[in-house]
């Protein structure tokens, strides 16, 4: 190879890489550029006005599971397993009183027992 032909294959090199560079910060760019125009305030307001009511559809209980645990523990009720939230109460297996395995459902507000089903 000539030594005119290594300039140009050097030369070459550095700006196919200086172009990929280029466009990968023009990408970059793109990428952090907005996409919609900031919103009004007042709609901000109306947003978090409505953000609360989202918020309480996802019922949370107030008992957690240790504090549901003690409360049946207390009642009576003994191997105590399976305390899973569902559907705004706690489903629980376990024996009562008279040894019994029960199914239980109970209010994770207050850990009142709101049904109790023997299993057989």
């Amino acid at each position: 190879m000539h030594a005119h032909q290594i300039l140009s294959l050097s030369t070459a090199r550095r700006w196919a890489a200086a172009s990929l560079l280029a466009g990968l910060s023009m990408g970059a760019i793109a990428q952090s550029a907005p996409v919609a125009p900031a919103a009004p305030a007042a709609a901000t307001a109306a947003a978090a006005a409505t953000a609360p009511q989202a918020a309480s559809k996802v019922q949370q209980p107030s008992l957690n599971i240790r504090q549901i645990y003690d409360r049946l523990d207390a009642a009576g009720y003994r191997e105590l397993q399976e305390i899973e939230w569902s559907d705004g109460r706690y489903e629980v297996k376990g024996m009562n009183a008279q040894g019994e395995r029960v199914k239980l459902e109970v209010d994770g507000n207050t850990g009142e027992v709101l049904r109790s089903r023997t299993k057989r």
